[in-house]
């Protein structure tokens, strides 16, 4: 057996919502890494004193406990999977893996047990769920019964807010009250903050961009209380996922940003992030309320009793000590302004960029936090507006789309190296990165042109040309000047809109008649639409031909149809088919290959009906449905449009207006008098368009 045993997909619950990630067994420590967060839980081996084996809902789980008292479930594993962990916790670990049975009675009387910061609820010792108390931010007694209430998580479809206990009277002589004693279990490993002493510092009017406003930061031994003129925050800093310590581009301010999990809430707004801003010239001297031995004793050295200095650095020092989580910086990357961030815009703020050492952070408006765990691929693409500058596409692996645009022109190339650098797969890598050497790209050289650049070189050149300017590229960009064209606008609108396309080309200049011909062609184009095409010959089933047989399916049906109504009184048609659809589906396969044999009888006996009805004559010639009018007769459907105005003579005389034979009489005019016709106006020439089409008729 190996050192290590890994599996992926493996889940955690955390405050009602299932997140996935990937678990290592080793010899010195059990790791979980999570990949939505990025959060890693160490389980030392030392410390780990139980395990057990049980079926859950997503097929078996590993739930294990330590001596400290923590407890970690961890669901998604194989049957198969059992005696392969159970060797290695023999072997390694000391430690034997027992199989437990979840109770399934579904029973609402039992025993609450509280094991570590896990409330369990046991039926004849055997568990029927499990809360976890760090899940729990409110606890309320009443005269029997114990309320807990739940932090919501916004990832959760569904979201457990309270549940409720029923704590029977307590019938012994020791006198203690058992709801007051089960409220203050749950209390002590809850994640309830109760502010009891004083905070162990205080900074007045720190400016915070998110939430926006001006608060009053305490800082207390378990949470952080943001106090401002409207609203108060508590946050826990078990809720701290990150802390940043970013330079903002100008070099004189610096953002301090936490990253919270799960998010602060004020009505419908979640805070993922709080973004402090801080002046690099602000100095402040602050004491701890705390004596010296207390501070060496708790902080290890991280903090002093008086400290002095830029405020943004004591700060981030405080935070970092009572968090004990590190802070991020920016890396090697460089813009090319010489500065660690990039200007750039996402959605409709304008904000900076800073490439990390392990990801990408977006400041201020949303702030976006993206590690490169879970970015799938890059893509530069094109600016929307002008060549000057370009944006950069971000796609995660849950594809999600993040683009970070209008980014200047000139932070392209070291962009481009940087992620080059990471090795993240970059989406539209061109030929002549290709080309680069095998070493991953190394020589990349700024006055090199690479494929992004000779794109956007070449199609700034078809815009050009396709403009019919010779300009260079900064003039491309200017507004065109109204002025020019109002000169053209008279030449398009005085000319006369009756003329005819044949005059048109005799007496007005070429220019003249290039402006003229699209109108008059659009509109012959919206004429000749209204034109009816003839419908396609419709077949009519031949009332001779032998019927086609049925289906199996068919056949089932009609044979059970009347079993179905009879088991199913009152059904109707529809439900009829739904029902007989899912009997027919559960069905066994022998069953249906019985009706599937009978459906190839029924086929052979329609193949033998056809082939003698074909040898008695039928089916010869194929029968088509043809329009019939009101007296019997059929009409053909197809007829040309001078046949349909002689037919009109002949049979429909008494029927014509006199518009229409006025313009049949004028029809028959010199071709001066048509070609004055041509020069009325829209409505006439329409109401002229049936004679000219009888005379061709007639003609």
């Amino acid at each position: 057996m190996g050192d290590t045993l890994e599996f992926n997909d493996i889940h955690t619950e955390q405050k009602g919502s299932w997140n996935d990630g990937r678990l290592r067994f080793s010899k010195q420590s059990v790791v979980y890494k999570s990949h939505k967060t990025g959060k890693v839980d160490s389980i030392p081996v030392p410390e780990l004193s139980a395990a057990q084996w049980r079926r859950v809902c997503l097929g078996h789980g590993i739930k294990l406990a330590t001596s400290t008292g923590h407890v970690y479930r961890y669901d998604g594993f194989k049957d198969t999977d059992f005696e392969k962990i159970s060797a290695f916790f023999k072997t390694n670990y000391k430690v034997e893996l027992a199989e437990k049975d979840m109770c399934v009675k579904g029973w609402n009387w039992g025993t609450a047990k509280f094991t570590g910061s896990l409330l369990s609820f046991d039926v004849s010792d055997s568990p029927v769920f499990e809360i976890p108390l760090s899940s729990v931010s409110q606890c309320a007694t009443g005269k029997n019964e114990v309320t807990v209430e739940f932090h919501q998580n916004d990832d959760a479809e569904v979201s457990l807010m309270e549940v409720r206990f029923y704590v029977p009277p307590n019938t012994g002589d020791d006198g203690s009250d058992p709801v007051e004693a089960f409220a203050q279990n749950v209390l002590s490993k809850a994640d309830v903050i109760q502010a009891t002493g004083d905070a162990v510092c205080i900074f007045k009017e720190l400016q915070c961009l998110t939430p926006r406003g001006r608060y009053d930061i305490r800082i207390y031994p378990t949470f952080l209380h943001l106090h401002g003129k409207t609203f108060d925050y508590k946050i826990p800093y078990t809720t701290v996922l990150r802390l940043f310590l970013l330079p903002h581009k100008d070099q004189r301010q610096m953002f301090f940003v936490i990253s919270l999990d799960p998010p602060i809430k004020q009505g419908q707004t979640r805070y993922h992030f709080l973004i402090l801003l801080f002046s690099k010239d602000e100095e402040l001297s602050i004491a701890l309320n705390m004596s010296e031995d207390e501070v060496e004793k708790r902080y290890e050295g991280k903090l002093s009793k008086n400290m002095s200095g830029p405020l943004y650095e004591i700060v981030s020092r405080v935070m970092k000590a009572l968090v004990n989580r590190k802070i991020t910086v920016p890396g090697n990357f460089q813009g090319h302004s010489g500065s660690q961030c990039i200007t750039c815009a996402y959605k409709a703020s304008s904000g900076l960029l800073y490439p990390l050492e392990r990801g990408f952070i977006y400041v201020h408006k949303p702030p976006v936090h993206l590690r490169f765990e879970e970015i799938s691929c890059v893509n530069f693409a094109r600016g929307t507006t002008t060549t000057r500058s370009f944006d950069f596409e971000i796609e995660t692996k849950q594809n999600n789309q993040y683009t970070f645009s209008n980014i200047e022109r000139e932070e392209y190339g070291k962009l481009f190296d940087f992620v080059n650098a990471k090795k993240l797969n970059i989406k539209n890598r061109g030929f002549k990165e290709g080309m680069k050497g095998a070493d991953g790209y190394s020589d990349s050289d700024e006055d090199q042109h690479d494929a992004y650049l000779e794109r956007m070189k070449e199609e700034g050149k078809i815009r050009e040309e396709g403009d019919g300017s010779d300009d260079s590229e900064g003039d491309s960009d200017e507004s065109f000047n109204p002025g020019e064209e109002d000169d053209d606008v008279p030449e398009e609108y005085d000319s006369n809109a009756s003329v005819s396309d044949s005059e048109a080309d005799d007496g007005d200049s070429e220019e003249e008649s290039k402006k003229k011909k699209p109108e008059k062609k659009s509109k012959k184009v919206v004429k000749e639409k209204k034109e009816r095409k003839p419908r396609k010959e419709k077949k009519v089933k031949d009332p001779g031909a032998p019927k086609r047989p049925m289906s199996a399916y068919m056949l089932w049906l009609n044979g059970n149809r009347e079993r179905i109504k009879s088991e199913h009184p009152g059904i109707s048609v529809t439900e009829i088919s739904k029902k007989a659809g899912e009997m027919w589906k559960q069905l066994s396969k022998d069953r249906k290959e019985e009706w599937d044999r009978k459906a190839e009888e029924a086929k052979k006996q329609y193949e033998r009906a056809m082939k003698e009805y074909r040898e008695s004559g039928g089916g010869a010639a194929p029968v088509t449905k043809e329009k019939k009018k009101k007296g019997g007769k059929v009409e053909p459907k197809k007829k040309s449009v001078g046949e349909k105005e002689k037919k009109k003579e002949v049979g429909n005389e008494s029927f014509k207006s006199k518009e229409f034979i006025s313009s049949e009489e004028s029809s028959s005019d010199s071709d001066h008098d048509r070609g004055s016709k041509r020069k009325a106006s829209d409505d006439e020439e329409e109401a002229s368009t049936p004679a000219s089409s009888e005379e061709s008729g007639s003609d």
